[in-house]
């Protein structure tokens, strides 16, 4: 390859916060884009509450599956295919972008060279899949290795879609490779809550991804519709088995 991209990973208002496979997280200290003394103090107040721009940087040597409209640029001996293999997979692809709230087509990079997305507001977490199935909330997936395999996974019953507030379909993780997603909390910040035969119970939307493992089910708070009155709960969450489930706890984040 014969490029050079400079004034990015080399630039003292750039900081690489994580890295993992082909993927690495670069966040800005600062917008220094103000033209006026209200961007300016916009971008002070922004600064001090950490939201920061941030963007994926990948380092291509292979091949990857990325959101539709997410590549900002890339440069080197890359091809970008839809990954539809003819009219029967783009109609499978539209049905489950229609029932998962995810993007239809999600266009596949191979080769050699450097993708950067589109910068956001939001925590971009790098996830190293080892062997597992995650499902992922509506619009949490940004990118991920092609050694992982990307499906819509359906509830086990009808109760959760109903009133579980988290949908029918959601598209999963499965395999072994790195899972880019684009959260509305920094990783810090999330509880992991890992099961083994046991149960957990939320109440609202709070679960960002969970173990397919795991049944969800909706149910009473209390074991008498009474008791679930007098405690103010009503309707909860319950996931059950065992596996992971990392929750966005300070506040419902949809």
């Amino acid at each position: 390859m014969a490029f050079t991209i400079s004034n990015l990973t080399d630039n003292s208002n750039v900081v690489i916060k994580e890295k993992l496979g082909p993927f690495s997280v670069l966040e800005y200290k600062q917008d220094l884009s103000s033209t006026t003394i209200a961007d300016a103090q916009a971008n002070f107040y922004m600064t001090k509450s950490n939201m920061k721009k941030r963007q994926v940087m990948v380092e291509l040597n292979g091949e990857i599956m990325m959101s539709a409209g997410a590549m900002q640029y890339y440069v080197g001996n890359i091809e970008m295919t839809s990954g539809v293999k003819g009219a029967g997979g783009l109609l499978r692809n539209l049905v489950s972008g229609a029932v998962s709230g995810e993007s239809a087509i999600k266009p596949l990079y191979k080769g050699q060279g450097t993708i950067m997305m589109e910068p956001t507001y939001k925590y971009l977490w790098l996830i190293d899949v080892d062997n597992d199935h995650i499902v992922l909330d509506d619009g949490l997936f940004l990118a991920c290795e092609t050694s992982l395999q990307t499906q819509v996974v359906s509830r086990k019953n009808l109760s959760s879609a109903a009133l579980g507030g988290e949908g029918l379909f959601n598209l999963s993780a499965r395999g072994k490779g790195v899972l880019v997603v684009e959260a509305p909390i920094p990783s810090e910040e999330a509880v992991i809550v890992e099961l083994k035969n046991d149960v957990l119970r939320v109440d609202g939307n709070f679960a960002m991804m969970w173990s397919h493992s795991l049944d969800f089910t909706v149910e009473r708070s209390g074991k008498s519709l009474l008791g679930s009155a007098a405690s103010g709960e009503g309707l909860v969450n319950v996931y059950r088995g065992t596996g992971l489930i990392w929750l966005a706890p300070l506040s419902a984040y949809k």
